[in-house]
């Protein structure tokens, strides 16, 4: 049976918010709103972390902000590059626990490949450049397409997307960037890897505590997986072009329909 999508967030049922005991959830566009981390996106955290509900980022951005994120955000861990990679602080271990979906000799070969394939669309689409945060990453290619430069055209990310698979590689996009990689990784893969090595937890046993947030194509292997999963309001400028989406839809756009998200789940664990 097709499960139904797009829904107001208010039919997500009380006893269902109930249940959840951890929120994934990307970050650019879904926590921040026009690129700015607001007060209340980042309260949201804190609210659901201090209420016992473990708060994940699962995003497209690099390995050097996934180190900030573990260390300084009330998360459980973050998972980064699109799967490529977890971290997670731990006060009482060795502070940082990482995890990598492939070994360092694999991820050294790869970025060979990917800085080939940046050339060759570089050379094709001289607008196409990668993001400001490229330095700071360790397994992927990301193409910035809206952040820092004019917006690219429809038929110019086509023709990335055309450029990356044409070499083998794995590409999605974003709300503003176009992600590139090699191998079978994905954000759903290393959630469950995470999940698993990170936590202790089997992410299969019980996939009804978790709830997903999330706001572009990029997010669709998520909002597939996820019966609780939730689109913040902006997710609706891409129907037509996500393989899957996602069953709720939050009033508000960015980091103000995670805030309602939130107050939905802390408002059922209440009755209120």
């Amino acid at each position: 049976m097709t499960r139904p999508s797009l829904q107001p967030l208010e039919r997500f049922s009380p006893a269902a918010l109930a249940r959840v005991r951890c929120v994934l959830t990307d970050i650019d566009d879904t926590l921040t709103s026009d690129g700015l981390l607001r007060p209340a996106a980042f309260a949201a955290i804190h609210r659901l972390a201090q209420a016992g509900i473990r708060v994940v980022p699962v995003t497209g951005r690099p390995a050097g902000w996934c180190d900030l994120i573990a260390r300084q955000w009330p998360v459980a861990g973050v998972i980064g590059e699109n799967g490529a990679l977890w971290f997670r602080y731990d006060p009482g271990g060795p502070r940082i626990a990482r995890g990598h979906w492939f070994p360092e000799d694999r991820r050294q070969a790869d970025r060979l490949r990917l800085d080939d394939l940046a050339r060759r669309i570089a050379e094709e689409i001289p607008e196409a450049r990668p993001t400001s945060d490229q330095a700071y990453r360790e397994s992927d290619l990301a193409i910035d397409w809206c952040e820092d430069v004019a917006p690219l055209s429809r038929a110019q990310l086509d023709r990335i997307v055309e450029l990356a698979e044409e070499a083998g590689a794995t590409v999605r996009v974003s709300s503003i960037h176009v992600n590139i990689w090699f191998g079978e990784f994905s954000k759903l893969a290393m959630t469950e890897r995470f999940l698993a090595d990170g936590l202790g937890i089997d992410l299969r046993s019980d996939p009804d505590a978790f709830v997903f947030a999330g706001d572009s194509p990029n997010d669709s292997t998520m909002f597939g997986f996820f019966a609780n999963s939730v689109g913040v309001a902006n997710v609706l400028d891409f129907v037509g072009r996500m393989e899957a989406e996602p069953t709720y839809v939050t009033p508000s756009r960015g980091g103000e329909g995670f805030a309602e998200l939130a107050d939905a789940l802390l408002a059922a664990r209440t009755g209120g």
